[in-house]
């Protein structure tokens, strides 16, 4: 009991700390001399004329002053009138709002499409304003680059294919990777986010179509975390595809064979993991999309030798952690309280599981952290999946699932039975947290809802978090039309809020990846942590749980505004960092080493993160002929 209230009290006193580290950050006194901020470096150039103006990661287009005209033999080739920044963003914008209809490829081609259409042709022009319209308006068009709409690019990409962005590793390509990743210009690459399209988002196997969703990873990761756009690299591993739809499409931009599997797939993975650990040794690879058969193998492969982490696992399962921690306090109960909640789960896939880890090892860490506590935890799971509810007496039960298998004695004291559906489940265990993570749409029915109306909590939580929005389990407008104003919810992908009409309004919580994986990736690489480790994967939970206050959890909100994504970043980068140093796991960051980070003041820390973060501004551009 004492080790119990100990830890309990060690959860408490951080999440203390961080409320008054995000709500009073002092001037630094005496502080250290950081390194130039990121984005206002000079940038050392081997061009001119038009080919700065047909590169965009230098093009500042009608932002070049005359001296840099002169001084780069621009003159003439741009109109006249010299533009701030402020100016062409605001003709930027008067543009997309007339070409958004325009830019429809007819009547099936909806609006958010025709946007990242927009947004990336800019993106092909001038990458530093690129990112300044993606940061000024991150709510509006994050949706667009990231979930829900880039499902829809990686179903169309080799429709909308114009100009190639990141690298692709095929199976062609045995034997040629070490020296393949010599073609890629950067001499520094600070991010890789990796697929191989086997399970995009919900919508299954897209082949090479999956280079979109590292893509629009990555965007999060320079408009979110300020990783700098010059040293991000989207990569695709073809190794064919199972689509009998991309099969015999001839415009299909991959390889036209069946997946490789096994050894020859796993040879291909650790040829790549080599090559870009080779050329780039401190690179983080985050993986993203694997389908489960390989995900949690290759990060039991991988997590221990790499800097890497997988976001459908951990990333999911980190914010999935933050908002149950929220849906606690929402109730009007201690986080500590968390090992009680009876949550049922359906889905039993990677990320499924990935939750179901996370939240039981946060659990049984409230409970003491050893044997029994662990199986305490395992009790308060019902893991139902397409055939029902999970038990010992499934059949050919999935190794990754059958820790959460329920035990016979223990179903038949509740009146269930292997294989009972989610109705059920739901009317026996009356839980306190239906959580969805199956890509199955429409999944929580008008059925399972009104079972949930015999919830025990006093505020039960419905977490609808398969994307896209089409695979939610349920939409807002349905949870609170049936259990009423009193619910929780949060989903993958974005939803409006619901107006009850009489000045109430249900809150629709984003429970999206974003809010973790920029945080973990910017933590990781300013510490200088040779691995990702689960402590510093549930500091950044930890931290997402506490960034709400007690009145905004109490509304019912349990996840922050998109629009502070910059913020929660850094917060979480800075959690990232204090837990490394905590574990020992520090090796410093430029010309910050470990010793110094060490002995950083939090302050300091989230001053060393903020100073570390790119800006998009606009370099000064300095030729050098060499």
């Amino acid at each position: 009991m004492t080790k119990w209230n100990s830890l309990s009290a060690s959860l408490m006193k951080r999440l203390k700390l961080h409320y008054q580290m995000s709500n009073s950050i002092p001037a630094l006194a005496q502080a250290r001399s950081f390194t130039t901020s990121e984005g206002h470096r000079p940038a050392i150039i081997h061009k001119r004329s038009l080919d700065i103006l047909h590169d965009p990661w230098f093009n500042k287009g009608t932002a070049f002053t005359m001296t840099e005209r002169d001084r780069l033999d621009l003159r003439g080739l741009l109109p006249p009138n010299v533009m701030s920044s402020e100016q062409q963003i605001e003709r930027f914008m008067v543009d997309l709002k007339r070409l958004e209809v325009q830019a429809r490829d007819g009547p099936s081609d909806p609006n958010a499409l025709a946007k990242w259409r927009i947004l990336n042709r800019l993106h092909d022009r001038n990458e530093t304003m690129y990112y300044k319209v993606l940061i000024a308006h991150i709510e509006e068009y994050a949706p667009i680059v990231y979930t829900p709409t880039v499902g829809l690019v990686c179903q169309n990409y080799s429709g909308l294919f114009r100009r190639p962005r990141g690298m692709y590793f095929s199976a062609e390509d045995r034997g040629e990777m070490m020296s393949m990743v010599y073609n890629w210009p950067a001499d520094q690459v600070d991010m890789i986010v990796v697929t191989d399209g086997s399970r995009i988002l919900g919508l299954g196997d897209l082949g090479v179509h999956g280079i979109g969703i590292a893509i629009g990873k990555l965007d999060l990761y320079v408009a979110a975390a300020g990783i700098n756009p010059q040293r991000v690299l989207p990569v695709m591993i073809d190794v064919g595809t199972n689509n009998e739809k991309l099969l015999k499409d001839p415009l299909y931009l991959g390889l036209q064979q069946n997946r490789l599997d096994g050894d020859e797939y796993l040879a291909i993975i650790d040829e790549f993991m080599e090559a870009v650990f080779t050329r780039w040794p401190h690179v983080i690879v985050q993986f993203e999309d694997f389908q489960s058969k390989w995900a949690f193998k290759l990060l039991q492969r991988y997590r221990n030798t790499y800097r890497m982490f997988n976001d459908d696992v951990q990333g999911t399962a980190g914010v999935a952690i933050a908002g149950l921690l929220g849906a606690v306090r929402a109730q009007g109960r201690p986080m500590i309280d968390f090992p009680k909640q009876k949550i049922v789960v359906a889905g039993a896939g990677s990320a499924g599981i990935g939750v179901l880890n996370a939240a039981r090892k946060t659990m049984a860490r409230m409970l003491g952290n050893n044997e029994s506590a662990f199986e305490a935890a395992r009790s308060q799971f019902w893991v139902v999946d397409a055939q029902g509810l999970i038990t010992e007496e499934r059949e050919n039960i999935d190794q990754d699932a059958s820790p959460f298998a329920r035990k016979v004695k223990e179903i038949n004291r509740q009146g269930l039975r292997e294989g009972a559906s989610l109705v059920e489940v739901v009317q026996q265990v009356k839980p306190d947290v239906l959580l969805g993570l199956s890509a199955v749409g429409g999944l929580f029915t008008k059925e399972v809802l009104e079972a949930l109306k015999g919830s025990t909590a006093t505020r039960p939580a419905i977490f609808a978090m398969s994307n896209p929005t089409t695979n939610a389990e349920c939409t807002p407008e349905q949870a609170f039309s049936i259990l009423g104003e009193n619910v929780i919810f949060a989903s993958g992908s974005p939803f409006k809020d619901v107006d009850f009409g009489n000045g109430h309004i249900g809150h629709c919580n984003q429970g999206n990846n974003m809010y973790l994986f920029p945080g973990i990736g910017l933590g990781t690489l300013l510490s200088g942590a040779p691995i990702v480790s689960d402590g510093m994967l549930q500091a950044a939970a930890e931290c997402l749980a506490a960034y709400m206050t007690e009145d905004e959890v109490h509304e019912g909100i349990i996840y922050p505004s998109i629009s502070s994504i910059r913020d929660i970043t850094k917060e979480i980068a800075a959690a990232v960092i204090m837990e490394a140093i905590e574990e020992d796991l520090v090796e410093g960051y430029r010309g910050v080493d470990a010793r110094e980070l060490r002995k950083f003041s939090k302050e300091q820390i989230l001053e060393f993160v903020k100073n570390n973060m790119w800006s998009p501004e606009y370099p000064t551009l300095v030729y050098n002929q060499d």
